[in-house]
């Protein structure tokens, strides 16, 4: 896959990539996101994560990579783990999960449409407007 579609794709659109040598546990990572979005800045910090994880192969699943992240965006970092730590944003992330369950979610990237899913992995922006039956511009 990562031969095939990632990093073609990524040589595309002039994007550094390595394939990440850790794999982490994300629901921290998504909590931080949902924490950095009521600071109205999901997606920069959003973005942060993507190049953590896939530019520079870091664990964003540990509470020092998401502090640092914060950091680098002016966010209040103190702040974030406080969120963290009182898993403000759990019950949030966790629905997130499930519904992703019960849609039928079970790899990433996954594109979904009404309440189910349409397709998984890369794919390229045709096979998506196919998908969406849209016509190419």
């Amino acid at each position: 896959m990562w031969r095939d579609h990632v990093y073609p794709l990524a040589q595309q659109m002039n994007m550094p990539l390595q394939r990440p040598t850790v794999q982490p546990r994300s629901r921290l990572a998504h909590e931080a996101a949902k924490w950095a979005g009521r600071q109205k800045r999901f997606d920069e910090y959003n973005l942060a994560l993507f190049q953590a994880f896939f530019q520079h192969g870091l664990d964003i699943g540990k509470q020092g990579i998401l502090k640092q992240l914060a950091e680098e965006l002016d966010l209040d970092p103190s702040g974030l783990l406080t969120s963290l730590a009182n898993e403000t944003f759990t019950p949030e992330v966790l629905a997130d999960q499930e519904e992703a369950r019960q849609i039928g979610v079970s790899a990433v990237p996954a594109f979904a449409l009404d309440g189910r899913v349409i397709a998984t992995g890369v794919q390229t922006v045709d096979t998506l407007k196919n998908l969406l039956n849209l016509r190419p511009l």
